[in-house]
Order: C-alpha cells, then structure tokens, then sequence
C-alpha cells in the first residue's frame, strides 16, 4: 500500500505539471466505505450473507446460553454435588465449550471469506462504473481512499447511483 501511495504522490506533481501547459486536468475522487455502506449491490450482498449465515449465528447463541447455564449450575451447585457427578459436570463444560470456541472460529472464517467474495463482486461492479462515468466525462484521474479531499472532486454519489441503476 505504501508503494502505490509514494508512486501516486511521485506521479500527481507530473500529471499537474504536463497537463498546466496541455490542458485542465480533470479529477474525481470516489469513497469506497460510502460504496460498501450505501450502494445497493452492497446492501444486498450483506443482506445475502445475513440470511446465508442466520441460522448457524442462532446456534452459537443457544450453544452460548446453555454453556452459560451450565457454568451458573455447577458454581451454584458445585459444593453440595458428589464429586463424580461435580467431574462429570465439569467435563460436559468442558467439552462444549470447546466445541463451541471451535464452532465459532469456523463461523468467523466462514463468514470473513464470504464477506470477501461479496465485497470483491461490489467492488468489480464499482469499479466498471467508475470506468464509464470516468470516459463518459472525460476524467484524466479517479482517486480512492485518500486522507482527504475536495467535496468537489467526489463523484461517489455519482457512482452509487450508476450501481442503483445496474440492479
């Protein structure tokens, strides 16, 4: 990340200075978190993903909830139980909570792995209607994800609209 930025900061000087004498230079800045917030290919990818992913997050929590209830059982009762039946308790705890943990890491994992093919796809849409938008106007330079910039120089709105109309 950081070569590209040193590269972009070495090549916009020479991008204003060639085109000063030639002509305007034409840039358009696009927000990429606003894209991922706001666009409605992202709304509906995350939509997908909470349905694709409802039914496994529901089971965690009741695996959680009885997990907890078994906790809460044997700190209450810990004292006044028989040791076999306080072991046979503790090895019950055990055993689900770590399949649990190991039920959770694989959500995690599933869930980041799709959320990456669902954001890569808003991305590739994206970035063909910045394409359009940018030859279609005329535009010498699209920027993204920069520290700050102009609000005149931002057609983010302009490319979520081109997303909206592309459903």
């Amino acid at each position: 990340m950081k070569i590209k930025s040193i590269i972009l900061a070495s090549l916009i000087p020479a991008l204003f200075a060639t085109s000063v004498a030639a002509a305007e230079l034409k840039v358009g800045y696009v927000n990429t978190q606003r894209i991922f917030r706001d666009a409605p290919a992202a709304q509906k990818a995350a939509k997908k993903l909470e349905g694709e992913f409802a039914k496994r997050d529901q089971d965690l929590q009741r695996m959680a909830k009885q997990l907890q209830g078994l906790q809460e059982n044997l700190e209450k009762n810990a004292v006044t139980m028989a040791e076999a039946d306080r072991r046979a308790r503790e090895k019950e705890f055990a055993e689900l909570s770590r399949e649990f943990q190991r039920r959770q890491r694989e959500f995690r994992e599933d869930l980041n792995l799709r959320q990456n093919e669902e954001n890569a796809a808003v991305i590739e849409k994206a970035n063909k209607a910045i394409k359009q938008i940018a030859e279609a106007d005329k535009y010498d330079l699209i920027l993204q994800d920069v520290v700050w910039v102009s609000p005149r120089l931002d057609i983010t709105d302009r490319v979520i609209k081109a997303l909206s109309d592309a459903k």
